[in-house]
């Protein structure tokens, strides 16, 4: 295997991993103004994410600047031709981020909403983007011989990439309501299970028709065998059915390991339709970018796998933790310190919010 190859499936890796944790919080956040049936509960959605958010965010960072480091063509003809789409996405984080923090600088009913809000537009536009973006990859951008984007904003939408970014905010949207049914209690539980039951079959189907509908792109578009992509694309299918089918069963945890296998196999199935390319040029085949006309020189790429090796362990093992830590269910009591809150048993629901 070349470094090449490693970093192509490494840089997959991270975004499969920002999509899986991102993806339960941009679900959270999308159900924010219809789960809830008061400020209580919606306090309780707002504590499931609280603690772990922000950390989920650095694989976003992680997965971009690896992006940039190994293969810097790739990455500068993304934001060539993604520029306004991307600059989107920039204020829609920035606004959700700040969200978070806002929202508790006043009581005021008013001022929540407008802050809730504006969580919810983030939560869903961010997915919808993304999915547009990354479908735009494999479906085929305008570059030239240098990789420069020659087309314009509108060339960003198809059905195809249209249709992929609607698929990924259902399928979040219920990955947020599966994972609300292992971090909440009482009533607010009980609505997350039936919003989860709501949403699964739509889910199944919007993830079925963004996974065949990529195989048959990748076919079309970029000279692919049906198989490999075939594979992760029916592995999708069936975690999503799986997922379904806990569901109904009331079985929450393994409801959110098939939900999150489902998001995994997606990013496996646009990436196995995309190799060996890092971005599809359309109509110009020839000037489509490559893992080895895309990529950085050998020893930068040397570099980058011993820097990786050093710390995406240590970033694994405190995000570990980190979740290990808050694992409980959310009450919306207050806990006492941090003390109590590490060491007192899982078996006795309490809330991540810990006065220190």
């Amino acid at each position: 295997m070349s470094l090449q190859e490693l970093w192509f499936i490494l840089i997959a890796v991270l975004w499969a991993g920002y999509f899986l944790l991102e993806g339960f919080d941009f679900g959270v956040g999308m159900l924010l103004p219809f789960l809830p049936r008061d400020e209580a509960q919606r306090e309780m959605m707002f504590e499931t994410i609280g603690p772990v958010w922000d950390g989920n965010e650095v694989w976003l960072v992680v997965a971009g600047g690896a992006t940039f480091a190994a293969f810097p063509a790739w990455y500068a003809s993304m934001f060539s031709g993604f520029y306004l789409a991307l600059l989107l996405l920039l204020v829609l984080l920035i606004i959700r981020v700040v969200s978070f923090e806002w929202r508790e600088k006043s009581k005021s009913p008013r001022w929540r909403s407008v802050w809730l809000g504006a969580n919810a537009l983030g939560s869903f536009g961010i997915p919808l983007i993304w999915g547009i973006a990354f479908a735009n990859l494999l479906f085929g951008t305008p570059l030239d011989s240098t990789g420069d984007f020659t087309g314009t904003f509108r060339d960003l939408f198809h059905p195809y990439t249209v249709v992929a970014g609607v698929a990924l905010v259902v399928y979040f949207a219920f990955h947020g309501a599966v994972f609300l049914t292992l971090r909440t209690s009482g009533d607010l539980l009980a609505r997350a299970r039936q919003t989860a039951r709501r949403l699964a079959l739509p889910a199944v189907a919007a993830a079925a028709i963004f996974a065949v509908w990529t195989v048959v792109v990748a076919v079309d578009r970029n000279g692919k065998n049906v198989f490999p992509p075939v594979l992760p694309a029916a592995l999708v299918i069936a975690a999503a059915a799986l997922a379904v089918i806990c569901v109904i069963g009331g079985r929450s945890g393994w409801s959110f390991m098939m939900t999150s296998l489902g998001v995994v196999l997606l990013v496996a199935t646009i990436s196995t339709s995309l190799y060996p390319r890092v971005m599809v040029s359309s109509p110009s085949f020839s000037n489509s970018l490559t893992i080895q006309n895309a990529s950085s020189a050998h020893y930068t790429l040397v570099v980058l796998t011993v820097v990786a090796l050093i710390v995406l362990p240590i970033v694994l093992l405190y995000q570990g933790w980190t979740y290990h830590v808050f694992r409980a269910r959310v009450t919306g009591e207050e806990t006492g310190s941090l003390a109590e809150l590490l060491h007192t048993g899982t078996d006795q629901p309490r809330s991540p919010r810990a006065t220190i």
